[in-house]
C-alpha cells in the first residue's frame, strides 16, 4: 500500500498538476457564473435600448423624409468619425504631446482604453515594437514595486511585533535588531502574515479609490458610483474605455488635475497589482487545502497501513538517504518519518534516528534564522540546484517574504 501511494505521487498528476487542473476548473466555473450573471443583468437593458433606437430611427426617417438606407449610411460615417477621435463637442487634441503621453502610458501599463488608436500603418507597426519592450519593462517595474512595498510592510509589522513582545516582557528593553535577533526565541522564524498584508493593501486600495473617485466626481461631473467603477477598471488595467478621464478640451486648474490624475492612476495600478498577487497567494493556499483533503481518499488501505505503521513507530533509513540532498520547499512540508516509510519497510537503529533528527533540526534552525533576518525563505543544500528553483516573478517574491503556506495558518 505504501508503494502504491509512492507510485501515485510520482504519476503525471502530481500536486502541481493537480493544483493547476483544479484552478483551471475553478476559473472555468467562475467565468461561466460571471457570464450567466452579466447576461441576466445586461441583456434586457440591451434589448430595450435596441428597441428604442429602432423606434427613434424610423420616426426620424418619417419626420424628415429621409430613406432608411441613406440615414444608416450617414450613421456609419459618424461611427467612423468617432473611431478616429472626432466628436461633436470640442475635445482635447488626441495626438499632441500630453495626449500621446497619456496614450503610451495606457499601452505599457496594459490599460488600453481604446479612445486613442494609431491610424497609420507606420504607427501600428511602431506600436507593436514599442509595446513589446514597454509592457515587459512595466511588468518588471510592478514586480520591483511589489518587492519594496512588501519589504516596507514587513519592516513596519516586525517593529510592531517587537513592540508587542517588549510590552509582554518577552524581549529585553535594550534589544536591538541585528545578528543577535536570531538568538531570541520569540522572533526566530517570524514572518508577516499574508492575511495582515492583504488587509493593509486592501485598506490602502479602498482609500486610494475613494480619494480618486471624489476628484473625478468633482472635476469630470460623474456620479460617485461611476467614479468608483472607473477607478477599478483603470487600476486593474481592464480599461474598457467607456469612461476616460482628462478628455475634455479644458478644465479648471488643468495642469494640477492632469498631475493628480497621473499620480492616482500610477499609484492605483501599482497597488492593485500588489493586491492581486497577495490574493493569488490566498487562492493558492485554498487550492492546497482542497488537494490535501482529497489526498489518498481513493485508497482507504493506504490510510490504514499508514496509521498502523505510525502506531508501531516504525522508522526507516529513508531520511538517511536525504542527508546530503535536503530541500525545504515553500509550498508544503514533509514528514521525514512518513517519507522514509515510502522507501523501505526496514527498521533503523536509534543512532541513525538521532543523526537524521540532528540534520533536520539544523536545517530547520538555519531556515528560521534566515527568515527572521529577512533572507530568502528557500534553503537548499543541493549544489546542483538551478537558478529557477526558488520561483520566478511576483509569486516567488511573495513566497520569499511572507508566511503564506504554512499549515499552522
Amino acid at each position: 500500500a505504501a508503494g502504491s501511494c509512492r507510485r501515485r505521487r510520482l504519476a503525471p498528476l502530481n500536486e502541481d498538476n493537480g493544483r493547476f487542473l483544479l484552478l483551471a476548473a475553478l476559473i472555468a466555473a467562475y467565468l461561466s457564473a460571471g457570464a450567466t450573471v452579466f447576461s441576466a443583468l445586461e441583456s434586457p437593458s440591451e434589448a430595450e435600448a435596441q428597441l428604442r433606437w429602432n423606434r427613434t430611427l424610423h420616426n426620424f426617417s418619417r419626420i424628415f423624409n429621409i430613406s432608411l438606407p441613406e440615414l444608416r449610411a450617414f450613421l456609419r460615417s459618424y461611427e467612423a468619425a468617432m473611431a478616429a477621435g472626432i466628436r461633436v463637442d470640442a475635445l482635447r487634441p488626441r495626438w499632441d504631446f500630453p495626449g500621446a503621453f497619456y496614450f503610451v502610458g495606457t499601452v505599457v501599463s496594459t490599460i488600453g482604453f481604446g479612445m486613442t488608436t494609431p491610424a497609420t500603418v507606420a504607427g501600428k507597426v511602431f506600436l507593436i515594437i514599442y509595446g513589446l519592450f514597454g509592457c515587459a519593462g512595466t511588468i518588471l517595474f510592478f514586480n520591483l514595486f511589489l518587492e519594496r512595498i512588501i519589504s516596507l510592510l514587513a519592516f513596519i509589522m516586525k517593529a510592531c511585533h517587537e513592540r508587542q513582545l517588549r510590552r509582554s516582557g518577552l524581549l529585553p528593553p535594550n534589544f536591538r535588531r541585528g545578528p543577535a535577533m536570531s538568538g531570541v526565541g520569540s522572533l526566530v522564524g517570524w514572518k508577516p502574515s499574508v492575511y495582515h498584508v492583504l488587509l493593509i493593501l486592501g485598506i490602502f486600495a479602498i482609500a486610494l479609490s475613494c480619494c480618486a473617485s471624489a476628484m473625478y466626481m468633482a472635476v469630470e461631473g460623474w456620479n460617485y458610483v461611476d467614479s468608483l467603477y472607473y477607478c477599478f477598471v483603470t487600476f486593474s488595467t481592464i480599461g474598457f474605455g467607456d469612461l476616460v478621464s482628462s478628455q475634455n478640451a479644458a478644465y479648471q486648474n488643468q495642469g494640477l488635475y492632469r498631475f493628480g490624475n497621473f499620480v492616482f492612476i500610477f499609484m492605483g495600478v501599482c497597488c492593485i497589482y500588489s493586491l492581486f498577487n497577495v490574493i493569488s497567494i490566498v487562492i493558492k493556499q485554498v487550492l492546497n487545502w482542497v488537494l490535501k483533503k482529497f489526498e489518498c481518499r481513493c485508497c482507504p488501505k493506504c490510510h490504514k497501513s499508514s496509521t498502523r505503521l505510525s502506531r508501531r513507530n516504525a522508522i526507516t533509513p529513508g531520511a538517511r538517504l536525504r542527508r546530503h540532498n535536503i530541500s525545504v520547499d515553500t509550498d508544503g512540508q514533509y514528514d521525514s518519518d512518513t517519507e522514509g516509510r515510502r522507501l523501505s519497510g526496514e527498521m533503523i537503529s536509534m543512532r541513525e534516528l538521532t543523526a537524521s533528527n540532528k540534520v533536520s533540526l539544523a536545517i530547520l534552525q538555519k531556515q528560521l534564522s534566515e527568515t527572521a533576518n529577512g533572507y530568502p525563505r528557500n534553503v537548499c543544500i543541493n549544489t546542483r540546484q538551478n537558478g529557477f528553483s526558488a520561483g520566478v516573478g511576483a509569486l516567488a517574491i511573495m513566497n520569499n517574504r511572507l508566511a503564506e503556506t504554512s499549515d499552522s495558518r
